[in-house]
């Protein structure tokens, strides 16, 4: 069954089935094990990869979330066929490396991730397909990668002229010369996916790249699947010979640090002592990185070779992080720097601003309405620690922003709301469960504030 809920305080209609549309929060403390599930990141590559591989792919242990099925229903788009009766394995049938798209609008829903990697499997194919998002997504800029696409050969362009979905891209692709500036890395590895399957060798020059822990992964899938890529160390510059082809594979999905964040800050904030399970630190994730940030901050880590432990102390100490390689990490650091002694600032993450939604700006209104002082800067942000009060708080519809307030109400005095909850589940469907689970005072709200059946 569907509603159509309406948020009257913040003028906010979403879409959503019998799930939650509300968390209430009350302070907390934590303890036990939590496996964490499948990557995104990892996920939606290896599906992307599987679609455009030659036979047969396996997927065991994907990520099965709103983001993740927005990519499912992307690759079916394409020509692909996936079977996933089995959760634990998800079995692919690419197209042997020429998507056969004979659909008109693709819809990615919020998966951003899937939009920018998608353009370039879908620019392969000799048919146009039109991508398209929900609001958020359609919001988020394409111009850079449509005009390296169009300069490769294919044929892509914004339908509204202003570098966002809806976009049309097809044609196929040549190769050649491009030079692309990454303001987010999806855009080079959207062309490391898709330029070993154009005709001719394509170089890439990349003056711009954030996020270059995304751009090694992308590489470890290439190379695991036997593609050649010359790169220099920092991803500058990078030679892409054509008229390759991927392998069909069968590979394992790690444990996504990301989504691992907001139950290390758990810990952190509240003092507690957590077991996290399905983490190893040898992957190319680059939100690894928040163990050792939390480390720096006093806790206590133990790192074993699928798992690691967390121990918060009793006050955490503020600290300086550079966030530009993980800046999805943005919005649980700013609960922990909100719960710490001193000033600890989130620098060099201006990409942060261009997510789901403006989550420095977000993150710094949202903070400071449970009493923390925050100064939001051009490219992260300064914040004062001390104690959170309980708050009523906008989600603002992001699944990492309603995941960290969630986590700040666990730390915070008295009860907190946090409203579009349901967001959550687009990359952590069993985000409430699971904290709740591990003695998180977490209560699941279903009823919206009015609902129209539809």
């Amino acid at each position: 069954m569907l509603f159509l809920v309406f948020y009257p305080k913040h003028g906010v209609l979403a879409i959503q089935g019998d799930k939650y549309v509300e968390f209430r929060i009350k302070k907390s403390r934590l303890s036990g094990r939590v496996r964490i599930p499948g990557s995104k990141s990892h996920t939606i590559r290896g599906l992307i990869l599987g679609a455009l591989a030659d036979g047969e792919s396996v997927l065991r242990g994907a990520l099965d979330s709103s983001d993740t099925r927005s990519c499912l229903a992307f690759i079916r788009a394409l020509g692909a066929d996936i079977d996933v009766k089995d959760p634990r394995k998800w079995i692919l049938s690419g197209t042997w490396g020429r998507p056969l798209a004979d659909a008109g609008a693709i819809d990615v829903g919020n998966s951003g991730t899937t939009l920018f990697l998608g353009m370039g499997a879908a620019a392969l194919g000799e048919k146009e397909v039109e991508l398209t998002g929900d609001e958020q997504t359609r919001r988020r800029d394409a111009a850079p990668l449509l005009r390296a696409l169009s300069q490769l050969g294919a044929t892509a362009y914004s339908r509204a002229g202003n570098g966002c979905a809806p976009l049309v891209v097809g044609g196929g692709l040549e190769g050649g010369e491009v030079t692309i500036e990454c303001p987010t890395s999806q855009y080079l590895s959207a062309l490391l996916i898709a330029c070993p399957l154009a005709r001719l060798q394509t170089t890439v020059s990349v003056p711009l790249l954030h996020e270059k822990p995304y751009v090694g992964m992308t590489l470890q899938w290439l190379r695991e699947l036997g593609v050649k890529v010359e790169h220099d160390c920092g991803y500058g510059f990078l030679k892409i010979p054509g008229n390759q082809r991927y392998g069909g594979f069968d590979r394992s999905v790690p444990g996504d640090f990301s989504s691992a964040a907001f139950f290390l800050v758990g810990a952190a904030v509240t003092g507690s002592e957590l077991l996290l399970e399905g983490l190893d630190m040898s992957d190319s994730q680059g939100d690894k990185a928040v163990v050792g940030m939390l480390e720096e901050m006093g806790c206590e880590i133990n790192i074993f070779e699928n798992s690691i432990s967390v121990r918060g102390p009793e006050r955490l100490k503020g600290g300086e992080f550079d966030l530009n390689a993980t800046p999805d990490a943005l919005p649980a650091m700013a609960v922990a720097g909100a719960m710490a002694r001193g000033r600890t600032h989130l620098a060099n993450v201006p990409q942060a601003r261009m997510k789901e939604t403006d989550r420095i700006a977000v993150m710094a209104s949202e903070l400071t309405k449970m009493g923390a002082k925050v100064e939001a800067l051009p490219d992260g942000l300064i914040i004062s620690g001390g104690e959170l009060r309980g708050a009523d708080l906008h989600g603002h519809g992001d699944h990492r922003v309603v995941m960290a307030l969630s986590v700040a109400g666990m730390a915070a005095s008295g009860q907190t709301r946090v409203d579009t909850a349901g967001a959550a589940a687009i990359t952590f469907p069993e985000f409430p469960e699971l904290m709740r689970r591990a003695g998180g005072r977490l209560v699941c709200i279903p009823e919206p504030v009015a609902q129209k059946k539809i």
